[in-house]
């Protein structure tokens, strides 16, 4: 049915202003913005994802967004530099080290999880 239909996904955010700073400017990704307020990143690749404002908003458990990296310590080390700070996980087979990369080690990608400014969870992990 849905073969040959393009799709998107959505996230919200509590606070338009921060989240466009944040995607913008911290994290450089294009964005264009409606009338009705809601924001589109423009990722490489053609990819759009949509970001509206939801004031009860609840920030997903799971990971919402997903950056390929040719080089996780070099994107960590950016983004650190601009001042993200890492998530620290320790459960089971996931377990980041001090700089917050959980190494893949053979089992699966290098990743490191970070938070937008309105609590949702993205990655940045070694690209195929």
């Amino acid at each position: 049915m849905f073969k040959n239909t393009k799709g998107y996904s959505g996230f919200s955010v509590n606070d338009m202003q921060k989240a466009k700073e944040f995607y913008n400017d911290t994290l450089g990704i294009e964005i264009s913005e409606n009338e009705m307020g809601i924001m589109t990143l423009l990722i490489a690749g053609g990819t759009k994802i949509i970001v509206y404002p939801k004031p009860n908003h609840e920030p997903a458990t799971f990971t919402i967004l997903n950056f390929n990296v040719d080089d996780v310590d070099k994107a960590v080390d950016g983004l650190i530099a601009k001042g993200i700070k890492f998530e620290q996980y320790d459960f089971g087979q996931i377990k980041t080290d001090e700089k917050g990369i959980m190494r893949g080690n053979g089992y699966g990608p290098d990743i490191a999880w970070f938070k937008d400014p309105a609590g949702n969870i993205l990655s940045v992990l070694k690209g195929e």
